[in-house]
């Protein structure tokens, strides 16, 4: 076969597209084979004498289209060095007529050599210029960039660990981002001996099992160990995968470090531990007192009783109230304060007073239980900025706490201590102690249901919550230490002192308070829906030589307002029909009883209750079971401006 019939035909049958071109920056194309028409959908007659660049032009949409200038450059390259040039990956678009006449550039990617041709004389008669598309692995190739981006995005995001596993999880591997391994934990399954405590290791393997059995994903929540040597909690979760035939060749699975939400999840099953028995402990507190009142009113019943009888029984009801008014004060008082309800009434006050009238209210029960109580004050004048009442408060319950859980015949002392910024007040008793768990957690809501099952002491435990969220209103801090149980305990607040330029003591204002009771007889009309409770007011003013009367119902208590006007309305707020601050505002409406004064005497002992009842028109804000000798105040003090 002639030569030049045999390179025609091994060019226009080469598996790789082909094309001649001039030697020329016009590059004209001289002959273009089978392969490349095939690959470039273009004809003989589109390109042979034609610029390879007038066939295939530029994007002029695209400005970073620059694959003309590329392959001319190389082009030019083999030219002058007479030596092939390659081009590994080109971006060149090819444009293509659709139907409608429209052209669109089609991205594609090829490899190129360019390769000079010479004649017998060794002068260069052309460019051979060999072409492959390989737009579908320059695709994959960024595909797979892509996975890994993601996976390695995945594995740094979404777990603490990834692993692989050999199939029958002898051996552990962790990965990096890229799914590289990063170091190997050994063989024979030393992982478990390095990460899995021992009391989870069985439950593990079992997991494992059944995951390798069943050829399905493994996923447990365990106890794992750390580098520290602590303790904590992971989920982990393995996917096989698997071969052509079906078989696991490999786990890769992720852990996730799920500490902190089991510790919250057990910290809320505490507290809701705590909740019940407090609410248990709540039940327990408020039958107590209701025992002997049942008995008082059954003694009452049988027949005629006597003046002693009466007298013993009448203190029998009025301290089992007193008691269960302290129950509902304390639940609605640790309500407001840890709510952030309470306004403190803050002045300069005297931490020796404050101290001392803290003593006297807690002086008798340390005085039935005969402790030895010390008590030894700052000395000299030592002020804080605070709430006086609230601050009495907190040292009285402090005390209390101690003489409650303090023997009979126990020593209990009141140390107070203040340097130029600070005040310090220490109660410590021989008493019954406590764990140092519990010591961290004595002014917590619900603590005493752990430190008293017995109940033997009383109470409902929310003394100390209420110290601790008072003192730090006042910008101090509360602290309880323990040796054990048995061995007493250490409880400390501290507070800011005030400035000694600000240390002034503030007059007494208590002399003349309280003044005395029935100074004037007053026409009062008491309006109660409780039969029960407006009767026994009733007797009580009257036994005060107060003339009363009495409705049940709203409509009855506005006609008789207006047919014999009151001097003094004492009103409940949850009335039929219409509530108490709604009868209080049409009272204010009759000229009858404009100018009466108003007193709610109510159940409810919110902040926000009081506030609407006097802005509803009351004088006065009275919580059931009333204060008798507050109203007896209010009453004379009415009666002394009348």
């Amino acid at each position: 076969m002639h030569s030049s019939s045999l390179f025609e035909s091994v060019f226009n049958n080469a598996p790789i597209g082909n094309y001649l071109l001039s030697p020329t920056p016009e590059a004209i194309v001289l002959a273009v084979n089978d392969a490349f028409l095939a690959a470039s959908g273009r004809t003989r007659e589109e390109m042979v004498g034609v610029s390879l660049f007038t066939t295939f032009p530029a994007d002029p949409n695209d400005p970073t289209d620059d694959s003309e200038t590329v392959l001319r450059a190389s082009l030019m390259r083999a030219v002058a060095t007479g030596k092939p040039d390659s081009l590994p990956t080109i971006r060149y678009p090819i444009p293509v007529t659709h139907a409608d006449g429209s052209v669109r550039f089609e991205e594609r990617f090829w490899n190129a050599i360019s390769t000079p041709l010479y004649d017998a004389d060794g002068r260069i008669l052309c460019v051979s210029h060999s072409t492959s598309d390989i737009t579908e692995q320059v695709r994959a190739a960024a595909a797979l960039h892509e996975s890994e981006k993601r996976f390695r995005a995945l594995t740094d995001a979404a777990a603490d660990v990834v692993y692989a596993m050999s199939p029958d999880w002898s051996e552990m591997h962790q990965l990096d981002g890229r799914g590289f391994l990063k170091d190997t934990t050994g063989s024979d399954e030393s992982w478990l001996d390095e990460y899995i405590p021992i009391e989870e290791r069985v439950r593990v393997r079992q997991a494992i099992d059944t995951a390798r059995r069943n050829k399905a994903v493994f996923e447990l929540e365990h106890k794992v160990l750390r580098a520290d040597g602590s303790c904590g909690w992971t989920l982990s979760r393995a996917v096989p995968m698997l071969d052509a035939e079906g078989e696991i060749y490999e786990w890769i699975g992720a852990a996730n470090d799920v500490t902190e939400r089991r510790e919250a999840e057990e910290k809320l099953r505490q507290a809701d531990r705590h909740k019940d028995e407090f609410l248990a402990m709540l039940a327990h507190e408020l039958r107590n007192p209701l025992a002997p009142l049942g008995a008082a009113a059954q003694l009452l019943q049988m027949g005629k009783p006597d003046e002693t009888r009466v007298r013993h029984t009448s203190q029998i009801i009025a301290r089992q109230v007193l008691h269960m008014t302290h129950l509902i004060d304390d639940l609605l008082d640790v309500s407001r304060v840890t709510n952030g309800l309470v306004a403190l009434d803050k002045a300069p006050a005297e931490l020796n007073r404050i101290l001392a009238e803290a003593v006297e209210q807690v002086t008798p029960l340390m005085r039935a239980r005969e402790h030895d109580f010390s008590c030894r004050f700052a000395p000299g004048t030592v002020m804080v900025d605070g709430d006086s009442k609230r601050l009495v408060q907190v040292v009285a319950n402090i005390l209390n706490n101690a003489a409650k859980y303090t023997p009979e015949g126990g020593a209990i002392s009141l140390v107070a201590e203040a340097d130029a910024r600070d005040i310090c007040i220490i109660v410590t008793d021989n008493g019954i102690g406590m764990a140092p768990q519990l010591a961290a957690r004595a002014f917590d809501l619900f603590a005493q249901a752990e430190r008293s099952p017995d109940r033997s002491s009383g109470g409902l435990g929310l003394g100390l919550a209420l110290v601790r969220s008072l003192v730090e209103l006042h910008g101090g801090s509360v602290a309880c230490e323990s040796a054990g149980e048995g061995l007493g305990s250490r409880f400390s607040v501290r507070l800011p002192r005030l400035p000694a330029e600000e240390e002034q003591v503030p007059p007494d204002t208590a002399a003349g308070a309280g003044a005395g009771h029935g100074a004037a007889s007053l026409r009062i009309m008491v309006v109660d829906d409780n039969v029960d409770a407006a009767s026994t007011l009733a007797m009580l003013l009257e036994i005060d030589g107060h003339e009363v009367t009495v409705e049940h119902h709203p409509q009855p208590a506005l006609a008789r307002a207006r047919a014999a006007p009151p001097q003094v309305c004492l009103l409940d707020i949850g009335l039929p029909e219409m509530d108490g601050k709604e009868l209080a505002q049409r009272l204010r409406a009759l000229p009858e009883t404009a100018h009466s004064l108003l007193v709610a005497i109510t159940g409810y002992g919110q902040d926000g209750d009081r506030a609407c009842a006097m802005e509803a028109g009351f004088n006065h804000y009275l919580v059931k079971p009333i204060d008798t000798a507050k109203l007896g105040d209010i009453l004379a003090q009415a009666g002394a401006g009348m």
